[in-house]
C-alpha cells in the first residue's frame, strides 16, 4: 500500500496544525513551514475542511483549526478524506466492477483480513500521536 503525495501531505498539515490547536494556522503559513505550494494547501485544507476534520475561519484573521480534538483524529480518518475508504485490491472497492475475477476468487476473505488489520492499526494512531 502506497499513499498518494495528497494523503501524505494532509498527514503532515494536520499534525503541524495539531502541534498548535489554539492557533488559526493560515495557507501561507503553512506553505513556509512545509514548502508546499499555495494551491495544493489550499486543496487538501478544503477537502478536509469539508470531511469534518478542519474548520476555517474567513478574514483577515482566518485560517484553519482541528474541528475536534487531536487525540480524536486518527489516520485512517486523514487519509480516507483524501483518497475515500482504504482498500487494497480492487475486490474490496465498493465501485461497481472493481474486478472482472471477483467470483473465481478465494483470495478475498485473506484481503478482506489484511485490509481490516491495516485499517485498525491505522485507527489506533492519532493525530496527537503523530504530532508529537
Amino acid at each position: 500500500m502506497k499513499l498518494s503525495r495528497m494523503a501524505d501531505y494532509a498527514v503532515t498539515l494536520t499534525s503541524i496544525i495539531a502541534q498548535q490547536p489554539e492557533e488559526l494556522h493560515t495557507v501561507a503559513a503553512l506553505a513556509v513551514k512545509t514548502g508546499l505550494g499555495v494551491p495544493t494547501i489550499s486543496q487538501i485544507l478544503k477537502k478536509l475542511t469539508r470531511y469534518g476534520l478542519l474548520s476555517s475561519v474567513r478574514g483577515a484573521n482566518g485560517g484553519y483549526c482541528l474541528a475536534m480534538g487531536a487525540e480524536t483524529v486518527t489516520m485512517v480518518h486523514v487519509i480516507e478524506a483524501m483518497e475515500g475508504p482504504i482498500s487494497l485490491t480492487r475486490c474490496l472497492s465498493k465501485s461497481k466492477g472493481g474486478c472482472s475475477i471477483e467470483s473465481l476468487c478465494n483470495a478475498k476473505n485473506s484481503w478482506e483480513k489484511v485490509n481490516n488489520a491495516i485499517k485498525d492499526a491505522l485507527s489506533k494512531i492519532s493525530l496527537a500521536d503523530v504530532s508529537k
